[in-house]
């Protein structure tokens, strides 16, 4: 069977289903990051890898210093979505021996801008020729208070569904330009419980299912409510991913507080109540929309 009949969410799953664990694994394979610490510990070791590659994530004409840009952007918003911070990053590069060293550079000049605005060292890495497409491999440590990591997995039925922002059209740009919503997490974990969270990299159609399915639940939006960024249609909101919001389930009795006290602290962002995880048994319009690497083209 090919890849193109398996799909990505289950190839990951026949791929690790037998790798082994320890105790001192928090979070493992199937979440934003993978969460390693002890049960004592004050604060835990966020470890996230990522990749972006020409012609799936970028065009060949895309400026070298946006490339740069996204390729260490796509995980620290990764570490975000954990609540977390990031930290040290090593960079993996393979390109064909024909490739002008100025681009190289470029994109080491996005990178840097990355790493600066968000604190971040890059303290290694790798360079190789490919005969392929170039394409930049993101390894990232971060690290979160034990108490504020937040996982996909700690939604329960009735908590609301938020998303900050606007959803959709990010191919006009916003995919090489977003800026992850680091502090606006942080915020999120230093005054409320959020049950569960994670970025929107795939399109919410695809990724609430995800949330909804680590946590055990089901799930129900409202799709007027989903805020759409100007130009886009509701379907592209739901499907075009590369939006790198946040996602988040929080309990209702919090809800009215967050939304006051976002509207003080983030007056110019969006966050928009769209929906509630639920039984499984009383969904009725679950999405699985949105993009994934292996699936057939529809």
């Amino acid at each position: 069977m090919k890849l193109a009949h398996y799909g990505e969410d289950r190839l990951i799953a026949e791929l690790t289903r037998t790798l082994a664990s320890d105790a001192s694994v928090r979070t493992g394979i199937g979440d934003d990051c993978a969460v390693i610490g002890g049960r004592r510990d004050k604060t835990w070791l966020l470890l996230k890898t990522d990749c972006v590659v020409e012609g799936i994530h970028f065009l060949p004409d895309a400026a070298p210093r946006r490339v740069g840009w996204k390729a260490l952007a796509r995980a620290i918003s990764d570490i975000a979505a954990m609540g977390g911070l990031p930290r040290h990053a090593l960079v993996t590069l393979a390109a064909s021996p024909e490739t002008p060293v100025g681009r190289l550079k470029g994109i080491y000049a996005g990178l840097k801008k990355a790493a600066d605005w968000f604190n971040v060292r890059i303290v290694g890495g790798e360079t190789s020729a490919s005969p392929g497409p170039l394409f930049i491999s993101i390894a990232l440590t971060g690290s979160v208070e034990a108490a504020r990591c937040v996982t996909r997995s700690g939604g329960r039925a009735g908590d609301l569904l938020f998303v900050t922002g606007r959803l959709g059209g990010s191919i006009g740009g916003r995919h090489l330009d977003f800026v992850p919503r680091v502090a606006e997490a942080r915020w999120l974990v230093r005054n409320f419980r959020i049950r569960a969270m994670m970025d929107l990299s795939d399109g919410l159609g695809a990724d609430l299912p995800r949330l909804a399915r680590a946590s055990g639940t089901g799930y129900e939006i409202s799709e007027p409510e989903i805020p759409c960024t100007k130009g886009a249609t509701l379907r592209q909101a739901i499907a075009d991913g590369e939006d790198y919001e946040l996602l988040f389930a929080i309990a209702p009795r919090d809800a009215a507080a967050l939304e006051s006290m976002w509207r003080n602290k983030y007056p110019k962002l969006p966050l928009t109540r769209i929906g509630r995880l639920n039984q499984k048994s009383k969904i009725k319009n679950q999405k699985s929309d949105g993009f994934d690497h292996f699936a057939q083209p529809r």
